[in-house]
């Protein structure tokens, strides 16, 4: 479904559908990401940070691990080709983090 956007102008134009995923992370409905998270080069700083998001928001619909895991996980299928090899290793050690984070490794 589009949205319609009202213009500097006055005039209406609809959003454009083609960068759905980046609105996905940038105003995501479940957590409050900080500024910045997925290009970080530390993966407990990234873990740390999701897991402190997931465990504040009211709006998520699952548990605290499972949101942080998934944006975790949307980020890296999303960013597909275009995302450099060596910040993937950092989202995929993140991911270890995480799990530690939450006592799940």
């Amino acid at each position: 479904m589009d949205k319609a956007i009202f213009c500097l102008n006055g005039t209406m134009k609809k959003e454009s559908k083609k960068y759905w995923s980046g609105r996905v992370t940038k105003y995501s409905n479940a957590l409050d990401l900080e500024e910045g998270v997925f290009t970080w080069k530390d993966p407990k700083r990234i873990a740390k940070s999701l897991k402190g998001s997931a465990e504040t928001s009211v709006r998520r619909k699952t548990t605290s691990f499972q949101s942080a895991m998934s944006m975790l996980n949307f980020y890296i299928n999303r960013a597909g080709k275009s995302l450099p090899a060596r910040q993937r290793k950092i989202l995929e050690r993140a991911k270890m983090e995480l799990q530690k984070a939450f006592d799940r490794a």
